[in-house]
């Protein structure tokens, strides 16, 4: 689940916002590129009042999101990103929690949204969470996920084989190891679950879903 990257997050957090950036780390710059215009896409996609938002990491989104009016409910299972998250964005509710296993307010959630998390789930922990939050979410509720997704099997190959001409090394372990999926794998998930989906690029790897509750 989600929980097996939570070391990796916890070590990654004072640096986070720094490789976010267009002057981060070339080994994921086309990863972030756009990345304030990949959050404000999620942000505009996003049904108020409530929202439930997993994976705040360092509050990038969530600030968005509470500038925008929403009230925001948040979900981290990395202890250092929740300290910074609660720190930068003190009007979020932010607990601990992840995809799968995160208490649910008391308030009626209009949409659950994330960025750049979804990944660390594998396919069936993915379906599994979109047929959980299909009961939380009512008749016309969204989810809006921003996340590194592949067209298919042979995109996914032509991205490999530039990281590895590239010595892209710590970029080529993430996505052997990492939980990306198709956008097809995640059509099927929504639509099996009640859910309208559309997708839209944002940049080579990342993908903003936004699905509606039929």
């Amino acid at each position: 689940m989600s929980r097996e990257f939570v070391d990796l997050f916890n070590d990654w957090a004072r640096t986070y916002d720094q490789t976010v950036s267009e002057e981060g780390d070339i080994e994921y710059r086309e990863v972030f590129e756009h990345y304030e215009d990949i959050l404000q896409s999620v942000v505009r996609n996003t049904i108020g009042p409530n929202v439930l938002e997993f994976g705040v990491g360092t509050g990038n989104l969530t600030r968005k999101l509470v500038n925008h009016g929403h009230t925001v409910f948040g979900i981290e299972p990395s202890e250092e990103m929740l300290k910074i998250g609660q720190l930068k964005v003190p009007e979020a509710k932010i607990k601990d929690g992840d995809f799968l296993d995160f208490p649910i307010p008391e308030e009626q959630i209009t949409s659950i949204v994330s960025s750049y998390a979804f990944h660390h789930l594998t396919d069936i922990e993915k379906e599994k969470a979109i047929e959980k939050y299909s009961h939380i979410l009512p008749q016309g509720g969204v989810i809006v996920f921003a996340d590194t997704v592949f067209k298919n099997k042979e995109a996914r190959r032509a991205i490999m084989e530039q990281a590895i001409a590239s010595y892209f090394n710590n970029l080529v372990d993430d996505l052997n190891s990492e939980h990306y999926t198709y956008l097809e794998n995640l059509k099927s998930m929504c639509e099996k679950h009640g859910f309208t989906v559309e997708f839209i690029q944002k940049n080579k790897y990342v993908w903003v879903m936004t699905a509606t509750k039929k």
